[in-house]
């Protein structure tokens, strides 16, 4: 039964899609996601049951393959200082701001403690950009900043994970905070699992040679898209930056070489396909698994603290870029507008929702009700939003 549902899933994603390319800057996001509230209601779809091990070992390994795999090395080099200090340090402040907010602002509305606001920023810290960047292309032809958005999306998935899990061992488990030891595993986790991923990155890049067969070429970019995520998993590292930097090494290793193009073209067609399928089922699993949680009475709460994921956003992005010269001269006020706008939450938020559900606690419900709440503003919202106020920010 399972798996019809899931095929009748996909046909209503693939229409989305159809219509996504016969109308320019269509909010896919949003209209799956209303989707799968609306299919909720229908008893037949709403026993769907969405686990965390589904999004994050069959989901997110294809997704974030596909896309740093298409992440292009030049706008990486471009943008790396930039991209890293808002992926690790832009990260961490953001946590830190946006907790406290939430939490100086929650007393007229909820009862929440600090480590559950810190919670709630944690979840809502990774960005999802899914086709924001194309819009930003089409509606503003500037290649930077959405360079910027899909390199900063790609990386701090795994910072954003590293953060969640010391702070949900805080609230369910009562475990104690060190700076020094959390800093230690931040390293730990991150470092390996980058190391991995450059590692078996290049090795397939370079094996794909013993083969003339493009097929199987492509069948060994599957088995290194899923291979090393759950290999650095296995070791305790980061499979979300195993995947990643696995995709960008093997990206970079065959634009050094131009008589990839045809091996490119097979990737491509088939990641694509594999990346609208994923993408089809995941934003309307997001809508079906959140409307169970969506009846509750802080909406007001939800939405204020978008607004503040969106102010601490903009804050850190502004200040970042004009604290040295030369972001100062490549990023301007509007252009930071423009990144914060498009920094919209998806599918990670969505898997932390999940994992911090699996895990229990006094405050996991309002959490996972603030969470999903402020998670389905931010896709419908900005989704909507990124198209006219960049034609409006950044016409000359």
């Amino acid at each position: 039964m399972q798996t019809t549902h899931y095929i009748l899933l996909i046909f209503i994603g693939y229409i989305i899609f159809t219509i996504d390319k016969k109308q320019k800057n269509f909010p896919v996001p949003t209209i799956l996601v209303l989707l799968g509230i609306g299919l909720s209601l229908i008893p037949y779809f709403a026993s769907i049951e969405v686990t965390k091990n589904m999004i994050y070992h069959i989901f997110l390994p294809p997704l974030l393959f596909s896309s740093a795999y298409r992440f292009p090395a030049k706008g990486y080099k471009e943008n790396a200082g930039i991209i890293s200090v808002l992926a690790s340090i832009g990260i961490m402040l953001t946590v830190t701001l946006l907790g406290a907010a939430i939490f100086a602002l929650s007393g007229p509305f909820v009862s929440l403690s600090f480590v559950g606001a810190l919670m709630i920023a944690s979840i809502l810290t990774p960005t999802d950009p899914v086709s924001v960047t194309s819009i930003l292309k089409n509606s503003t032809g500037n290649e930077k900043m959405a360079d910027i958005v899909e390199g900063e999306s790609l990386i701090n998935d795994g910072t954003s994970i590293v953060i969640f899990t010391v702070l949900a061992g805080i609230l369910t488990e009562e475990k104690s905070f060190g700076f020094f030891s959390f800093l230690g595993e931040f390293l730990f986790v991150s470092l390996g699992g980058a190391l991995i991923g450059l590692l078996f990155g290049w090795l397939v890049s370079k094996a794909v040679h013993f083969t003339h067969n493009r097929e199987y070429q492509v069948m060994l970019s599957i088995v290194l898209a899923f291979g090393v995520f759950n290999l650095a998993e296995h070791f305790h590292f980061s499979g979300v930056l195993a995947t990643v930097f696995a995709g960008i090494m093997l990206s970079f290793e065959f634009g050094r070489a131009i008589k990839e193009d045809d091996l490119r073209d097979k990737l491509d067609g088939f990641w694509n396909i594999i990346e609208l399928t994923v993408l089809a089922l995941i934003f309307l699993l997001i809508g079906i698994q959140s409307a169970q949680h969506l009846l509750f009475g802080a909406w007001g709460f939800a939405i204020i603290i978008f607004v503040l994921s969106l102010i601490i956003r903009f804050l850190i992005i502004f200040s970042t870029t004009q604290l040295f010269p030369h972001w100062r001269q490549k990023i301007s006020a509007r252009e930071s507008i423009m990144l914060t706008w498009s920094g919209l939450k998806g599918t990670m938020s969505i898997y932390l929702i999940l994992n911090l559900q699996s895990r229990g606690g006094e405050e996991v419900g309002l959490i996972l009700s603030l969470g999903f709440a402020a998670v389905l503003v931010s896709l419908v919202v900005q989704s909507l939003g990124v198209y006219p106020l960049s034609k409006k920010l950044m016409k000359q």
